[in-house]
C-alpha cells in the first residue's frame, strides 16, 4: 500500500480506538433519543475492522476502504452500519485505481456523502450525521486540508450545532420536539472519527 496505506492503517486504528473509547457516551446519546445501541454496535463494528487491519494493510487503498465498509455493514447493525459502511465502501470505489492525494480524497467523500443521503434517504438539517459530515466536506472543499485543527472544530462544532435542531429523519423523528435539547449520536460519532483522522494525520507530520 506505500505511504498511504500505512497513513490509513494509523487512521483507521485513531478512529477505531476513538470510538470503542466513547463507547458509553455514544450509549447515554442514543438512549435519549434512540435505540439506545449506537455506541455498542458501533464498538462491535470498529473492533472488527481492528481485528482486520492487517488484512485490510495488504489492499490498496480504495479496496481497504471497501472491505472496511463492508465490515461494518455486517458487523454494526441497526441503522448506522448500513451509513457508516456506505461512507466508506463509497469512498473506496471512488478512490480505486486513482492516486491519493488530498484533491481526490476531497472529493471521494464528497461522493460518500452523496452515497450516505441516498442510502438514508435524507439530507443535511434533519439531525444526523450529514449534519456533520455535509459542513466538514464544504469546509475541506473551501479551504482545502492543511488546518487540521479547524476541520476537528468544524466537526466539533456541527455536532454541537444538532443539539437545538427537531428532528426529522430516524428514530429519533419520533420522539417530535422532544428529540429538541439533545445531540444527535450519529453526529457525534462522525465528529469523533473526524477529529481521529485528523490526529492521526498530525501524528504522521
Amino acid at each position: 500500500m506505500g505511504d498511504s496505506g500505512n497513513m490509513l492503517a494509523d487512521a483507521i486504528t485513531e478512529a477505531a480506538n476513538r470510538i470503542i473509547a466513547h463507547t458509553d457516551e455514544l450509549t447515554a446519546l442514543d438512549q435519549a433519543i434512540g435505540d439506545g445501541d449506537h455506541g455498542a454496535n458501533m464498538k462491535r463494528g470498529f473492533e472488527e475492522v481492528l481485528n482486520k487491519l492487517d488484512e485490510l494493510g495488504e489492499k490498496p487503498v480504495g479496496d481497504a476502504l471497501k472491505a472496511g465498509g463492508t465490515t461494518l455493514v455486517m458487523k454494526v447493525g441497526g441503522a448506522s452500519g448500513p451509513l457508516y459502511g456506505t461512507l466508506f465502501m463509497a469512498m473506496g470505489k471512488e478512490l480505486a485505481g486513482k492516486n491519493v492525494d488530498a484533491g481526490t480524497v476531497i472529493q471521494a467523500f464528497g461522493s460518500a456523502i452523496q452515497a450516505v443521503m441516498a442510502r438514508g434517504k435524507s439530507q443535511a438539517g434533519q439531525k444526523t450525521m450529514l449534519d456533520v459530515l455535509v459542513p466538514v466536506h464544504a469546509y475541506l472543499e473551501a479551504n482545502g486540508t492543511d488546518d487540521l485543527n479547524a476541520i476537528r472544530t468544524a466537526a466539533m462544532e456541527a455536532a454541537e450545532a444538532t443539539v437545538p435542531m427537531l428532528a426529522t429523519k430516524g428514530r429519533a423523528s419520533f420522539l417530535g420536539e422532544r428529540s429538541i435539547g439533545h445531540m444527535d449520536p450519529g453526529a457525534r460519532s462522525s465528529s469523533l472519527i473526524i477529529a481521529a483522522i485528523c490526529d492521526s494525520l498530525e501524528n504522521a507530520k
